[in-house]
């Protein structure tokens, strides 16, 4: 069974990028995938502050929420995450918790100079997002941005769903199609 770890970066509860994730979700289950959902906005986190603590230890040094975040991470097999665009970027409770993978960049750095770090084939990382507008470039910086996040993770780039023009909270529940190829999506990230 794959252990999936989804992130939602949206703070807005019932919202597009909210649903949209609840259905991916609902076809990972359905192709017998174990998820678990974490709403980033629930959680208290302070972004990186640069300090180099993790440099020397793989631990990052702010006792916040998002060290019960590190395991999680870890223990994940594959790992989503979902965000809106705010400005052509992703949002702020989503960017905090990529720069907070820092530690865990680190770690690995420490770990491959000890010999002892391993890349596991069958760890991806996926991205779910949606904007208000149908600008042609509007995912292009949260795309560049989690596929190097995976990258420092050590986790392959598995793909993304996006969704352009949905604005309204909860607009996106009306649209069956993409509700259908969100499910679609779920399924595919298990069975891959």
């Amino acid at each position: 069974m794959a252990a999936i770890l989804a992130l939602n970066g949206s703070p807005r509860r019932g919202g597009n990028t909210e649903l949209l994730l609840q259905e991916v979700a609902d076809g990972a289950r359905q192709a017998g995938g174990d998820i678990e959902i974490i709403r980033l906005s629930d959680l208290t986190m302070s972004p990186c502050i640069a300090c180099g603590g993790c440099d020397r230890t793989g631990k990052c040094v702010i006792m916040d929420d998002m060290q019960g975040l590190y395991d999680k991470v870890q223990a994940a097999q594959q790992i989503i995450i979902a965000s809106p665009i705010y400005f052509y970027a992703l949002s702020a409770q989503t960017k905090i918790f990529i720069d907070r993978l820092q530690a865990m960049w680190s770690r690995k750095q420490l770990l491959r100079a000890a010999k002892r770090w391993h890349r596991d084939p069958l760890n991806r990382g996926y991205l779910i997002s949606v904007a208000a507008t149908s600008g042609l470039r509007i995912f292009e910086g949260a795309v560049l941005c989690v596929r190097y996040a995976y990258d420092a993770l050590g986790f392959e780039y598995g793909g993304e769903f996006l969704a352009r023009g949905f604005d309204g909270r909860g607009e996106i529940g009306k649209d069956d199609k993409k509700l259908r190829q969100a499910v679609q999506f779920g399924i595919k990230i298990v069975q891959r």
